[in-house]
């Protein structure tokens, strides 16, 4: 999984396009809302990718609704985007970068 999410993110190198990661885990080992949070407080975002981990599962939709919930409150003029994996993370975000 690291590999595919480097590979992925690699694609914003070639395309001189700045990116950041938040990876939580989905084991609620994390605080979520710290850590989401404080990500999204960093900076100004135009585009927020939510990964398909928190997506393809019906266990972890109480955990998607927070961060969609978080990107509105503390990244409210980001875009939100899904990848269908890490490898197309930046088609997902490119979609709606200027």
């Amino acid at each position: 999984m690291v590999k595919a999410i480097e590979a992925g993110l690699a694609k914003f190198a070639e395309h001189g396009v700045g990116v950041e990661t938040c990876l939580i885990g989905l084991d609620g080992s994390d605080d979520v809302e710290a850590v989401v949070g404080n990500a999204l407080r960093a900076h100004p975002w135009e585009c927020v990718t939510v990964g398909g981990g928190l997506r393809h599962s019906d266990d972890q939709v109480e955990l998607l609704e927070q961060i969609i919930n978080l990107v509105r409150q503390h990244a409210p003029d980001a875009a939100i985007a899904f990848n269908s994996n890490p490898a197309t993370t930046y088609e997902a975000a490119a979609r709606w970068l200027e």
